[in-house]
């Protein structure tokens, strides 16, 4: 996926003691994504919008807010999270993912 004429910000979005950062992207049509690395470990998110959570490298389980289930997730496939909820994330190896807003 390839993104042109595309507005990045400069400062990083750095959570959980800097084991999970990312970029704000907004697309010449007005789309809104993150781009971002996880390190290893077990993380909790909140949302506020809907998103979609596209895994590019490495691998994962997901715990959504409503389920008592994990999914695995590996790279070339993704989940989405409803907004105003939250997700648990387990990181097995260093995780590169995008973030699509809805």
């Amino acid at each position: 996926m390839e993104y042109s004429s595309a507005t990045i910000q400069k400062k990083a979005n750095v959570y959980h003691d800097g084991k999970v950062t990312s970029r704000s992207v907004v697309t010449a049509t007005g789309e809104m994504k993150t781009l971002g690395i996880m390190q290893t470990g077990n993380y909790r998110f909140s949302t506020e919008a809907p998103e979609v959570m596209e895994v590019t490298q490495g691998r994962c389980k997901v715990k959504l807010a409503d389920s008592q289930d994990w999914s695995e997730y590996r790279a070339g496939e993704s989940f989405n999270v409803p907004g105003n909820s939250h997700f648990e994330i387990e990181v097995d190896e260093l995780l590169d993912y995008i973030c699509h807003f809805e």
